[in-house]
């Protein structure tokens, strides 16, 4: 029977020779050296919710899911070491009773530490960085076995490629994360004129902890949501309340409106009126974590691209009307982060806005992505490593400063390609 392995949106799949689910760090280096004397490449899934084809492999794919123990908390700094594949969310939970947390989040929290970090994965905050940014130190396990400890003292630039590593280093095993005490986040999302948010946006933007908006091609409509620090006790929703608000009217009954405009096209615009008529005001107060997160059961596919936030309302206004010339019945998501200096950061040296577009599963997405990377293009824009789209280690290589530095830690960390597939190969060039 053929291994396969499929990612999270269903249109990414692969069938690797083995499959396999290490328990520890030293069944890695056994793996590791078993491929080597084989001479297979080797891939990691976390938990398969990026929608790019950088897990796909023929050779070995390794899931850690097994490894996802805490391993160590330090109150005092902050500091908490934990396995490669423990989810955010698991590891927010468990982190909560010794008062500590994430200082951001993006909008869902089921992928692996290691996997959300890779690629990049941001919430929303113009004062915030990436996830990735919360890597104290990194355990690394190259191709041979050997395991290093990446951070800012020991291997300054080892530390910054890998930050954001693609998997194309070698195995991230472990992290120390730096987190934050524990808070309760006041949540207000409320429907707003798109033109009003863009006429005076910087005050959205920074007058809110973190701020974002979802808005619909053919709606004057954006969701807003703005996450601030309260000095309030939690007050969790009744399960009933949840269930109503992120799963019955968010998801399934969105999926329903989403499968007619797959049908019938010509209903996108009145599904995105109604869709967007349909947000109304809503407040949570609870947990970040709680706050940050909500359940995703529509499948869909995605582009996200990082444009120096300087061209946040020009760029948001075209690939609006851009989008009115497609049929995708999905909504457009902004977010803005702080600069980082991980070297293949999106957010690299910038302050930045993320516009993110969507197509609903078994739509065609090329035409739509292809017209609005064009527009991303002019804006000199970064794509999201964890979504779709069509550049080549070419087209980036120029819009990254630390481009060749990245390149120079990778011939050194994996000098064979161990860990290189057709995805690098393509955004990054062979090794």
């Amino acid at each position: 029977m053929t291994n396969s392995w499929v990612n999270w949106a269903g249109d990414q799949h692969c069938a690797p020779a083995t499959i396999a689910a290490p328990r520890s760090a030293e069944e890695v280096a056994e793996i590791l050296a078993r491929c080597g004397a084989s001479e297979q490449t080797v891939r990691v899934a976390g938990a398969g919710h990026s929608f790019t084809d950088t897990v796909l492999t023929d050779g070995v794919l390794l899931n850690l899911a097994a490894m996802n123990r805490v391993l160590d908390v330090d109150r005092t700094t902050g500091r908490v070491r934990v396995e490669a594949g423990i989810t955010l969310n698991a590891a927010s939970n468990a982190l909560h009773p010794h008062g500590l947390a994430f200082p951001n989040l993006g909008d869902i929290d089921v992928q692996t530490v290691a996997g959300a970090t890779a690629t990049g994965t941001h919430g929303t905050g113009a004062t915030l960085q990436n996830l990735s940014a919360a890597l104290h130190s990194i355990e690394l396990m190259l191709a041979d076995g050997s395991r290093v400890e990446l951070n800012a003292e020991t291997d300054p630039d080892g530390w910054r490629a890998a930050r954001i590593g693609l998997g194309a280093l070698g195995i991230v095993t472990a992290a120390t994360l730096q987190l934050v005490p524990s808070f309760v986040l006041e949540g207000i999302e409320r429907p707003v004129a798109v033109e009003d948010v863009l006429a005076d946006l910087d005050s959205y933007v920074d007058g809110n902890e973190h701020f974002e908006f979802y808005m619909f091609a053919h709606s004057p409509l954006a969701m807003t949501k703005r996450n601030n620090t309260a000095d309030l006790p939690e007050q969790p929703r009744a399960k009933a309340v949840d269930w109503f608000a992120d799963i019955l009217m968010s998801n399934y009954m969105f999926d329903a409106l989403c499968r007619v405009g797959k049908r019938r096209p010509g209903l996108v615009p009145w599904i995105h009126r109604g869709a967007a008529y349909a947000g109304s005001y809503r407040r949570q107060v609870d947990r970040s974590y709680r706050v940050f997160a909500s359940p995703r059961l529509i499948r869909f596919t995605e582009m996200e691209y990082a444009i120096p936030r300087e061209h946040s309302v020009a760029a948001i206004r075209e690939i609006k009307e851009l989008s009115k010339q497609f049929d995708t019945p999905m909504p457009i998501e902004v977010r803005w982060v702080a600069p980082d200096d991980a070297f293949l950061s999106p957010a690299g040296g910038r302050d930045t806005c993320y516009i993110a577009v969507h197509q609903y599963r078994g739509m065609d997405y090329e035409p739509y992505f292809r017209a609005c990377e064009a527009v991303f293009d002019r804006y000199n824009g970064r794509p999201h490593w964890g979504k779709r789209h069509f550049q080549t280690a070419e087209t980036l290589r120029q819009r990254y400063p630390d481009w060749d530095r990245f390149a120079e830690v990778r011939r050194r960390f994996d000098p064979k390609g161990r860990f290189s597939n057709a995805y690098l190969d393509r955004v990054l060039g062979s090794v």
